[in-house]
């Protein structure tokens, strides 16, 4: 029976993800407890949300010395910082990745017998967490986050936030197949303005031929009203008065 012993795992300096192995000695049973926080050298995650550059990674590990190499499990926990896919707005959370990786030893069968890109490879007593930690973190976090599982959007016409502009938020819209058709409806058959103006009933709105609609002149000194009256003035009449059973009167 192979009796355990622990051992020290060093980090060589300026390489956060490193871990030297050489006081394993290819000893299986050999063990260590890994316990410690680095800084993100670069931003780590997927397009919309990830661990950002300098944020501190918390490597919770137990690296154990077997037959064909050196075996890594524990978690790797960070904040992550992003955008929502559905607002922009910001997103902010955490990411916990559970690890479980063998690095195989040079000329073992593992090594001989997988492909180089299906296993991690120890390299000068030293073994390579970033890719590992790359993998599983991109995994791990959603490819489309959201601020709130109901996050509303944008809105399609501003393209502001629905959540900040309320359910009462609304644009006025005509549909472009009519848009052409709009000014004409603002007063089928009036003239807008000038000496002639009509209000779309026939009547001159204002000026001195101004009528009501009806053919009555509507003030002036030739207003009339609307039935061949001079309604006042020096040539005032009475629409009556020039019937035939006036004059025989």
């Amino acid at each position: 029976m192979t009796e355990n012993k622990n051992a020290s795992v060093r980090q060589p300096a300026g390489r956060p993800y490193v871990l030297d192995v050489r006081a394993f000695g290819k000893r299986p049973g050999t063990s260590a407890q890994v316990h410690r926080t680095v800084a993100a050298p670069e931003r780590l995650g997927v397009d919309l949300i990830g661990i950002e550059k300098g944020e501190e990674i918390d490597l919770d590990l137990q690296v154990q010395a077997v037959s064909e190499g050196v075996l890594v499990t524990g978690t790797v926990s960070a904040d992550t910082a992003g955008q929502c896919a559905r607002c922009l707005g910001p997103v902010d959370g955490a990411v916990n990745v559970f690890l479980t990786e063998l690095y195989a030893y040079p000329a073992s069968e593992t090594e001989r017998t997988t492909d180089e890109d299906d296993v991690f490879r120890v390299d000068d007593d030293m073994i390579d967490l970033e890719q590992a930690i790359i993998d599983g973190v991109a995994l791990e976090l959603p490819l489309s986050p959201t601020c709130r599982p109901d996050c509303p959007g944008l809105c399609v016409d501003c393209g502001e936030r629905l959540a900040v502009l309320g359910p009462q938020h609304t644009h006025d819209k005509i549909d472009p197949r009519w848009a052409g058709l709009a000014q004409f409806t603002q007063g089928a058959g009036s003239v807008a303005s000038g000496p002639h103006a009509t209000d779309g009933a026939g009547s001159v709105a204002s000026g001195p031929h101004a009528t009501d609609g009806a053919g009555s002149v509507a003030s002036g000194p030739h207003a009339t009203d609307g039935a061949g009256s001079v309604a006042s003035g020096p040539h005032a009449t009475d629409a009556a008065a020039d019937t035939p059973e006036a004059g025989a009167r």
